[in-house]
């Protein structure tokens, strides 16, 4: 009742401005005589009695481009198309908690519990002033051992999971959203299969995890707008919260496929595709969409944000575009993941650009002294599993040979195990080849450092 005198105040916007479909062309619509804003919500009203939303989304000399929402079966030449004075936008408040939404911000798990907003927000939100962001200073626990201990997060920061398909980036997405140490839990579901949304619900995050959660879900067979769409709506619901004091944990899956939805859009506007097929706007989109996360004047929003590398190519331009914004990555390996190691984090190719800063000489030093390790031993892989590497050799690889087993044990947990922060460091340092051993290399820094 409450959302038909809602949608009925809506419509009565003092102006309609009117135009009419001329021609479709793949996922745009061209309207003549629909003088709106991008960014404008409008409606196409199909002669069978169907209204099919859409948003503006760029111009063609006297003509407005559009972007449908849904199926744009039914869609015929002279259709007329509706603007009331409505911006993209979606509604926002704590009811959005423990449900499962779509790109409008609709329920979409069947409950007979209404959703009761507080307010409306855009969803083209500009970020927050640099000069107006609190620093990044705080750890941030997450319960996976090896990011705790070799990539510590910091609670605002910042970072990419990239991968391969088939490599466990939603594993990890899922223990992430469980065992982060934060009140609230947003995660966009973009472009994933259909039977993932269920499974991701009721298998990775659960109950207990559910209800601190909000889930906005766009699967694939969506439009490239709906699915564009729930990266923003599920940004500005962080956005929301954080604004309120809130510590967010926003997880978006996948990155990758807010780019090809963009890319489609902009092919059919007649976009010059630039880099593989991407035109300029996929590449001017990714650093808006990803600098509205980030620390606040009083809360803040830890970003993780799933990248698909095609062919495990890491100089895919997606890749580049995102790790160059980011403050950190995560690099997961298809060698790990198919030895059953998980998480499937690469050590030596992954990096969180504020550890330094949030935690301990100690703590550092003994990351370094463990990635050490890791690189020797991967430098003379190929001779030690040839039998070709004659021990004494070499007394670093010597060293790393000897730690390995009990570096690749420290890496390595269950996906469902989770560990405090403190427990994380303590083992660390213990594989780190003992506490006197780190503090003289901590010491030495230091020195160094002074002088």
């Amino acid at each position: 009742m409450i959302r038909d005198w809602q949608r009925r105040v809506e419509e009565a916007f003092p102006a309609c401005i009117l135009g009419r479909v001329q021609r479709l062309l793949g996922a745009i619509a061209e309207c003549r005589g629909l003088f709106a804003p991008i960014g404008a919500r409008c409606e196409i009203r199909c002669r069978g009695g169907e209204r099919i939303p859409a948003e503006v989304v760029g111009f063609r000399d006297e003509l407005a481009l559009i972007a449908p929402a849904s199926d744009m079966r039914g869609i015929a030449a002279g259709d007329p198309v509706e603007y009331r004075g409505r911006v993209a936008s979606v509604r926002v408040g704590s009811d959005l908690l423990g449900r499962v939404v779509d790109a409008d911000g609709r329920p979409l798990d069947g409950s007979s519990t209404p959703i009761f907003s507080e307010r409306e927000v855009p969803l083209y939100n500009r970020p927050i002033s640099p000069l107006e962001r609190q620093p990044v200073d705080r750890v941030l626990a997450t319960g996976v051992r090896a990011i705790d201990a070799m990539f510590s997060v910091g609670r605002g920061q910042r970072l990419g999971i990239f991968a391969g398909s088939g490599v466990g980036k939603s594993l990890l997405l899922g223990t992430l959203a469980r065992n982060t140490e934060v009140p609230i839990v947003v995660l966009g579901l973009i472009g994933e299969r259909g039977r993932e949304v269920r499974d991701f619900v009721e298998n990775e995050l659960g109950p207990q995890g559910l209800r601190r959660t909000v889930v906005v879900a766009a699967t694939a067979e969506e439009p490239a707008l709906r699915r564009l769409q729930a990266a923003l709506v599920a940004t500005a619901v962080a956005e929301h919260f954080r604004d309120q004091g809130e510590h967010v944990l926003l997880l978006i899956d996948s990155l990758t496929r807010v780019a090809m939805a963009q890319r489609e859009i902009g092919l059919s506007m007649g976009e010059p595709p630039a880099t593989k097929g991407y035109p300029p706007s996929v590449f001017s989109l990714l650093p808006r969409l990803l600098e509205r996360a980030g620390p606040g004047a009083r809360g803040s929003i830890t970003g993780f944000y799933t990248v698909l590398v095609e062919s495990d190519d890491r100089n895919d331009p997606v890749v580049d575009c995102v790790r160059a914004v980011l403050d950190g990555h995560l690099w997961l390996s298809r060698d790990l993941a198919e030895r059953g190691h998980y998480p499937a984090i690469d050590p030596l190719a992954s990096l969180s650009r504020v550890q330094p800063r949030i935690v301990t000489r100690e703590h550092a030093a003994a990351a370094r002294v463990v990635r050490a390790h890791l690189a020797r031993y991967r430098d003379a892989e190929d001779l030690i599993r040839l039998g070709a590497y004659v021990p004494g050799s070499d007394v670093g690889t010597d060293a790393a040979v000897q730690r390995m087993p009990e570096i690749e044990r420290f890496l390595r947990q269950h996906q469902h195990e989770t560990h405090s922060f403190d427990e994380s460091v303590e083992r660390l340092l213990r594989v780190a080849a003992g506490e006197s051993a780190i503090l003289a290399s901590a010491r030495d820094e230091e020195e160094a450092t002074c002088r």
